[in-house]
């Protein structure tokens, strides 16, 4: 060996560990699995020898040995909405605490993308797989089932499957505001909504038509179908002011239309609610709105991420991929009035 020359360091082992703190390798092996009794005492001892010696466990072997791999993903729809950043969070906290790691994949709504995800995750064994449907699509989920993996469904329903779900109330939240904004005596509304056959803008435009017509049963209603962005909620925005009657309310379908709608209306130079009453669904973290303005229909978006994971672990260690009957979660949804819901024109509500 030439003078100076560097040694290469082994990595720690388990062995390694159980050395340095005086106890047996299968001792080392529960505190780092968090299986079997471990006197406190030892533990510590145990921990603090992990520390000392920078050892980390192989994760790789440790699955192939009992068939787990400790990771779950999240396939959602749109990461850069705040509202799903919140999902986010919720879930890895979650996930985190029971010592598993969260993978996520966003599919930008797009089915095809969502598939190869699915398709990706499945083949590096992840333990169980949450779903956002893109489009409502049932394909993705259907693959997952097949492979005998455990899922839940968030958010929204992939039509013809029969899986475990959690997902907010998009029926009576939307009927709240509903009942809102025919209390303030509005009589011609839009609806800003998203894609056809998505449940939660389906269910949205039926809870929101329900509660408006219970209380004004000849209002009108105008559906506006685009996509859940802002640009889309912009859009439709122009073309509802275009309408005639012109309505004096709209209802975005979720936050980023709800928006767009806001943009849209200050383009045209109609002012929020002087002119036009503005309520959507979802609302916006404290961290980007330093002065909360938007009427909307909250989800609980970090329980909803929370619970899901929660779920979807029970099912892996329970080694139930199937079961039946399957769990259905509704979270409510919280009605929170704030400036952008305003009475409708005088001369509008003496019509009714």
């Amino acid at each position: 060996m030439q003078k100076g020359a560097k040694v290469a360091r082994s990595k720690p082992t388990i062995q390694d560990v159980a050395r340095r703190c005086g106890v047996a390798p299968i001792t080392v092996s529960r505190v780092i699995n968090n299986s079997g009794y471990v006197a406190a005492e030892v533990r510590e001892r145990v921990q603090q020898a992990i520390r000392d010696l920078g050892y980390v466990p192989n994760t790789l072997a440790r699955s192939l040995r009992s068939s787990r791999t400790n990771t779950i993903a999240l396939v959602l729809t749109d990461l850069t909405n705040p509202f799903f950043t919140t999902v986010v969070r919720g879930a890895e906290d979650a996930a985190s605490d029971q010592g598993y790691m969260l993978i996520i994949a966003n599919t930008d709504e797009h089915e095809d993308k969502e598939h190869r995800y699915v398709q990706m995750l499945l083949q590096h064994r992840v333990d169980g797989i949450l779903l956002v449907p893109a489009r409502g699509a049932a394909e993705s989920a259907r693959l997952i089932q097949q492979q005998q993996t455990p899922l839940v469904i968030m958010d929204r329903r992939a039509v013809g499957t029969r899986a475990d779900s959690v997902c907010g109330d998009s029926v009576g939240g939307a009927r709240q505001l509903g009942e809102l904004v025919a209390s303030l005596g509005h009589n011609h509304v839009a609806v800003l909504a998203g894609p056809e056959g998505v449940s939660t803008s389906d269910d949205r435009i039926l809870g929101f038509q329900q509660g408006l017509t219970s209380l004004r049963p000849s209002a009108t209603c105008r559906i506006y179908h685009g996509n859940f962005n802002q640009d889309s909620g912009r859009q439709l925005t122009r073309q509802a002011l275009a309408a005639n009657p012109r309505p004096t309310a709209l209802f975005g379908a979720n936050n980023f239309m709800t928006i767009g709608a806001l943009r849209g209306l200050r383009d045209a130079n109609v002012s929020v609610p002087e002119d036009v009453t503005l309520v959507g669904f979802d609302d916006l973290p404290d961290s980007i709105v330093t002065f909360p303005f938007l009427t909307v229909a909250a989800q609980p978006a970090y329980e909803m991420g929370r619970r899901s994971v929660e779920l979807l672990l029970e099912r892996i260690k329970s080694g139930i991929t199937n079961p039946d009957p399957t769990t259905e979660l509704l979270l409510p949804v919280e009605l929170i009035v704030r400036g952008s819901s305003g009475p409708a024109p005088q001369a509008q509500i003496s019509s009714q």
